[in-house]
């Protein structure tokens, strides 16, 4: 177990030898306790570590899968894409060939088909709702509607009495009120 020198141990006395022994034997007891203690940490430490590095692991490969699926998914979907544009376009020639390959007609087409005509039908009728347009009808000079006898200057008399209403309906529409040399608005 231990090797002494002879010479201590002949001249030694025997409880001081025993003693010594056995401080020796406890102190390596508790050397290898601190030891082992030790071993024991790092075993747990190094255990812990490859756990963390299987989750890591575990991890890298979830997220790869989840990503190669997404990759799967919009390649898919770009090959649907692809499919339905090419058949698209076999119709577009089709129709292009029914039509004579006349732009206008196909545009035409696919604008009635697509509803575009009725939307913008909509869209006018919601922008009008609720205006109260003021519609004036002008006559001709003799304010009968046709043209008339008596040349230019019927024709200019006409204009001038159609000046005053004129006048009017821009002001009632606009608030614009026009210069004093064109002429007054009639107060109403």
């Amino acid at each position: 177990m231990y090797t002494y020198n002879l010479s201590v141990i002949r001249y030694t006395p025997a409880h001081l030898l025993c003693t010594h022994i056995i401080c020796q034997s406890q102190l390596s007891k508790y050397r290898c306790k601190k030891q082992k203690d030790a071993e024991a940490i790092l075993y747990q430490k190094e255990k812990e570590a490859q756990a963390q590095k299987a989750i890591a692991e575990a991890a890298f490969y979830a997220r790869q899968k989840v990503a190669d699926g997404e990759l799967y998914a919009k390649q898919k979907e770009a090959e649907g894409l692809v499919a339905i544009a090419q058949a698209q376009g076999v119709d577009m020639s089709k129709l292009m060939g029914a039509l004579g390959g006349n732009y206008a007609a196909v545009r035409d087409y696919l604008m009635i088909n697509g509803g575009m005509y009725q939307e913008l039908a909509k869209i006018n009728g919601e922008a009008v709702k609720g205006l109260e347009p003021k519609i004036s009808i002008w006559t001709g000079a003799n304010g009968s509607g046709e043209g008339g006898d008596g040349g230019a200057m019927k024709e200019v008399a006409g204009v001038y009495k159609m000046l005053a209403p004129l006048l009017d309906t821009v002001h009632e529409q606009t608030k614009y009120v026009p210069p004093s040399w064109l002429g007054t608005i009639a107060e109403s």
